[in-house]
């Protein structure tokens, strides 16, 4: 029994000491909870007055809602609070679209499919002020491409392109930048394919302008108004473009109007540039090759006429060769309808080295004309064989000076001096009439020298050929 009573005892001691720790920290909770709230509250007074000891962790500036992590950006633009499906300021005046390109790079120019290929950067400024927002310091917020779809952004489109993208590595080349105003810069880099209408009557040596024209495709100069933002410092080129083929002489920006009938007026900026043909390349592959092979032709003038395995395969190589030149010219050119000045140098060249074939031809025949009559003069000449009196028969031959024209000329003397002919006096007896031998004689006059017109195609052709190029390059260049 005294062991029960002493086991109520403890007990009761235990009890006892749980309630008094109890209170004990209640009480201490009640007096730390105060500190805690005049702490806080003297911190947000020294905040507001200003007097904020420097280098505190806590409120060091003063927060800005546009970099507020518990924000979103759709709230705090109220995109869902208006219709951007129309333009900003609809119904009333036209909005103001402002336009800057940068040109990254010129990539190709194409004579064949008359377009060329460049890289740019196309910015473009607005002021919607469904998208102003609170901003105590005046910043700005940048968004990608996944915003842009949500929002009202100018539908610009570049006329007479053929192929054009937006660039996507990594992501969608696209930037967003509101500013608190309002005020909207919305930028992307394209690479487009545009149409270039070349006149190519002086190609290689001549110099094309091509532009590349932007415009907004729904909307009119009564709702959208399309301007340079710069004038014509709106235009930025990168100092390290260049092309193989051409000299990139100037860039210039122009403002005009576009109408169409369907439609309307629509504003249009024009970027245009001028470009140069560097006509080294083609001396180099068109015009030197075929002045040599016209060059080559004239060989043949100097081989002997009788040389005829020389002189044949020589003028058809120079003709089969100019040929291949002219068809592989015209392969990466388009088919226009007009004569460029490529194509007179070759096929002038390629007519000096026909004629050149054509004068062998020409020397041949003569010569062989020549060679047949002298063939039926020799079985004209009499037989001594069983005449009594040979010396009857009498055959002289001699030179003398002659007219060429008072006789048929088959080409000119060799040494330009004496003219060299043949006179074969021919006298048969006539026994069948006369005891006596009568007399008579004929003449055949033969001109043996047809080397005369290689001599002088010698000296035609080369100044024929010279003269041709003074007048070319000093049309052309």
């Amino acid at each position: 029994m005294c062991t029960m009573q002493l086991d109520t005892v403890l007990v009761f001691i235990c009890v006892c000491l749980v309630g008094a720790a109890g209170r004990s920290a209640h009480k201490r909770g009640q007096k730390l909870e105060p500190y805690k709230q005049s702490r806080l509250r003297r911190e947000t007074t020294q905040v507001d007055g200003g007097t904020h000891k420097f280098g505190s962790p806590i409120f060091r500036r003063s927060p800005d809602m546009t970099k507020s992590p518990m924000t979103k950006s759709e709230q705090l633009l109220r995109i869902d609070d208006h219709d951007f499906t129309m333009r900003p300021a609809f119904g009333g005046p036209p909005i103001p679209v402002g336009v800057d390109v940068q040109v990254e790079s010129l990539d190709t120019i194409s004579e064949a499919d008359m377009d060329f290929t460049m890289t740019l950067y196309l910015r473009h400024y607005w002021k919607d002020e469904r998208l102003s927002f609170p901003s105590t310091n005046n910043q700005s917020m940048t968004f990608d491409s996944r915003l842009v779809k949500k929002i009202w952004v100018p539908d610009m489109f570049f006329v007479h392109s053929k192929r054009s993208f937006i660039h996507d590595t990594t992501t969608d080349n696209v930037m967003l930048r509101v500013y608190p105003d309002g005020n909207v810069l919305y930028s992307l880099r394209v690479t487009v394919t545009a149409m270039c209408n070349m006149d190519l009557s002086r190609f290689p040596l001549d110099t094309q302008t091509c532009s590349l024209e932007i415009e907004s495709y729904a909307y009119t100069d009564d709702d959208l108004m399309l301007y340079w933002k710069k004038g014509n410092e709106s235009l930025n080129t990168d100092d390290k473009i260049s092309l193989s083929q051409f000299l990139i002489q100037k860039f210039h920006t122009t403002t005009k109007l576009a109408f169409y009938s369907s439609t309307g007026w629509y504003n249009r900026l024009y970027i245009h540039f001028t470009l140069r043909r560097h006509v080294f390349f083609f001396l180099l592959q068109t015009y030197f090759p075929a002045t040599l092979m016209v060059m080559l032709s004239w060989v043949s003038f100097w081989i002997d006429r009788r040389a005829v395995p020389a002189r044949v395969p020589l003028g058809i190589t120079t003709v089969l060769t100019m040929s291949t030149i002219i068809t592989g010219v015209n392969a990466s050119m388009p088919r226009v309808s007009y004569i460029k000045a490529v194509d007179i140098y070759l096929w002038v060249s390629f007519v000096f080295v026909f004629l050149s074939v054509i004068e062998y031809a020409a020397v041949n025949y003569l010569t062989t004309v020549q060679e047949r009559r002298e063939r039926k003069l020799r079985n004209q000449l009499p037989c001594t064989c069983g005449i009594a009196n040979p010396e009857d028969i009498m055959m002289t031959t001699c030179y003398s000076d002659v007219d060429p024209s008072s006789s048929g000329t088959y080409g000119m003397p060799e040494n330009g001096g004496r003219q060299e002919r043949i006179l074969a006096q021919l006298t048969l007896a006539d026994s069948q009439r006369t005891s006596r031998v009568k007399t008579s004689r004929g003449y055949v006059n033969i001109w043996i020298d047809t080397h005369a017109i290689d001599k002088y195609s010698r000296v035609i052709f080369p100044a024929a050929y010279t003269l041709f190029n003074i007048i070319y390059w000093s049309i052309y260049s």
